[in-house]
């Protein structure tokens, strides 16, 4: 078996399996809240594959990318920033054990009065949540830069701009695809819960509009939707990690019992 249908199998193995248990399982099912897997995927298409694609799923990945693309260049520029320093780490340590302990839903009424209840707001409440899973990582990656290194960089004089991008940000970058991975799967759930207050469109409006009328059927095929968008962009997120960490993947490859 090839390198690259070996991948395939390993990734699509198990949400297959799942889904063909889902399909048996709930065959004969004749309740009104939990109906046949059949039927949810029979309806899914008269759902979204039309114009609520445009005006719903459309504005939600736009979101999405947009707060997730704002989180990373804060996350990584401030952890680049804290995790160089040991003295500013310390004065600024208190201060984000404080704020990540705040979960980023409580802040959508704070929010929504500084930033009305249009698309600002739910981007920012996706920033809120997914800066500190790369901002934490960005700063423990940093932290454990190679000494050695640091001295070769010293010693040959390399500093500024071309310190920081071919030494601190190289070994760190292991660390922020950790980061990043995390804040994706937290900034799917915060655009979700973001739509739920005062929109007008996305998909989490939509889902919460299916519940309140009782198109139970349509709501689930919401909820199949968010597990495969999530589902996509984790394989996306995979691919660029394979990409631009290929000389990690190596390492790893080369030396299995090592970091």
């Amino acid at each position: 078996m090839s390198g690259v249908l070996r991948r395939i199998l390993t990734v699509f193995a198990l949400p297959l399996v799942l889904l063909a248990v889902w399909w048996v399982a709930s065959a004969r099912s004749t309740s009104y809240y939990l109906p046949p897997l059949s039927k949810i995927l029979s309806t899914f298409d008269d759902v979204w594959f039309g114009d609520r694609f445009i005006a719903d799923v459309v504005p939600s990945l736009l979101r999405l990318l947009t707060g997730f693309a704002l989180a990373l260049l804060l996350g990584v520029g401030l952890g680049v920033l804290i995790g160089s320093s040991r003295a500013v780490r310390a004065f600024c340590e208190p201060m984000l054990e404080f704020l990540r302990a705040i979960p980023p839903p409580v802040l959508v009424p704070v929010l929504m009065l500084f930033a009305g209840i249009g698309d600002t707001m739910k981007v920012l409440v996706i920033v809120s949540g997914c800066l500190w899973p790369i901002l934490l990582n960005t700063v423990e990656g940093v932290r454990a830069v190679d000494e050695v290194l640091s001295e070769t960089c010293r010693c040959y004089r390399i500093g500024g701009r071309a310190r920081l991008t071919t030494l601190v940000l190289r070994s760190a970058s292991p660390q922020i695809m950790t980061g990043v991975r995390q804040s994706l799967s937290v900034g799917i759930i915060l655009m979700v819960i973001s739509e739920m207050f005062a929109a007008s469109n996305g998909l989490g409006f939509t889902i919460i509009q299916f519940q309140r009328s009782f198109n139970v059927t349509e709501m689930w095929t919401g909820i199949l939707l968010l597990g495969l968008l999530g589902f996509a962009l984790a394989l996306a997120v995979r691919a660029v990690d394979r990409r631009v960490l290929y000389w990690y993947h190596g390492q790893r490859s080369a030396h299995p019992g090592g970091r």
